[in-house]
């Protein structure tokens, strides 16, 4: 199914910024970029899909970790550069096993402070080190 509008992918080099919230309870998971394709992609599947700055290369969410996200809601600012996708996600957002990329407060003198549990380690999710 096409898209009835397209997103204004110039303003930052063919990318829009997506925050990824879980969709039972409004938890922000992680912050990623999708390009047009990756908009696609998940419109066409249901299955997230993003833009890797640092790989430089399209990705599904999940597909070497095993915990995807489901899209439940896309939503789209004003000035349409950016996205809200709500998600059933499978496992650990982030890389390192834990819920949400969002694992740690900084506190008032700039120190960092776990404030959830890991759930699974890199290597239990990847089979080594990410």
């Amino acid at each position: 199914m096409e898209a009835q509008f397209t997103p204004d992918f110039a303003k930052a080099d063919g990318l829009i910024t997506c925050v990824t919230v879980d969709a039972s309870d409004g938890e922000v998971l992680m912050v990623a970029y999708m390009n047009a394709e990756a908009f696609k992609l998940t419109l066409e599947t249901g299955k997230v899909h993003y833009w890797s700055r640092s790989r430089n290369k399209l990705w599904k969410k999940g597909e070497s970790s095993g915990n995807m996200q489901q899209l439940v809601e896309m939503r789209i600012d004003c000035d349409l550069d950016a996205v809200v996708v709500r998600v059933e996600q499978s496992g650990p957002a982030c890389h390192e096993g834990y819920k949400s990329c969002f694992f740690r407060t900084v506190d008032a003198d700039g120190a960092l402070a776990v404030n959830s549990e890991q759930l699974m380690t890199p290597e239990q999710m990847y089979g080594g080190s990410k």
